[in-house]
């Protein structure tokens, strides 16, 4: 998935749509994306000027985006719970953030699903990130 088709399936846009490709994908069981961090970010003016860093919220953001397109097929997702997060190395200007989800279980209008961000393979956050699905027949 390019990013048009990305903004077809995400209702976010800048500077908080956090994705800019999907490179594979299994619907309904597990994906794998990235997003490229750049220095001309808004919040790296504060966060931390000196020693830019990505800030861990948005780590969890652009994972759970990826996570959620993974049930692109579904209507209107929003996150609703995120749990078991480690956050292990910093995230830095000119790396980019990949992130790889598997789906746990899916339990009516809900999905929960683990997700892992890696760069340069090695792994820098991971979660447990939990999505409401509106529209979902049961």
């Amino acid at each position: 998935m390019d990013i048009k088709e990305i903004m077809t399936k995400l209702n976010h846009r800048y500077p908080f749509l956090l994705v800019d490709r999907i490179v594979e994908r299994e619907p309904d069981k597990w994906i794998k994306g990235y997003k490229n961090i750049t220095f001309n970010e808004p919040y790296f003016n504060g966060h931390f000027p000196e020693n830019p860093i990505f800030p861990g919220v948005l780590i969890i953001e652009s994972m759970a985006q990826i996570g959620g397109l993974m049930f692109s097929e579904k209507e209107k997702g929003f996150l609703v719970g995120v749990d078991k997060t480690k956050f292990i190395h910093f995230v830095r200007p000119g790396d980019q953030l990949v992130t790889e989800a598997t789906k746990i279980k899916e339990f009516g209008q809900y999905a929960k699903v683990e997700v892992k961000g890696s760069v340069d393979g090695k792994v820098v956050a991971k979660a447990e990130v939990t999505y409401y699905f509106e529209n979902v027949e049961e």
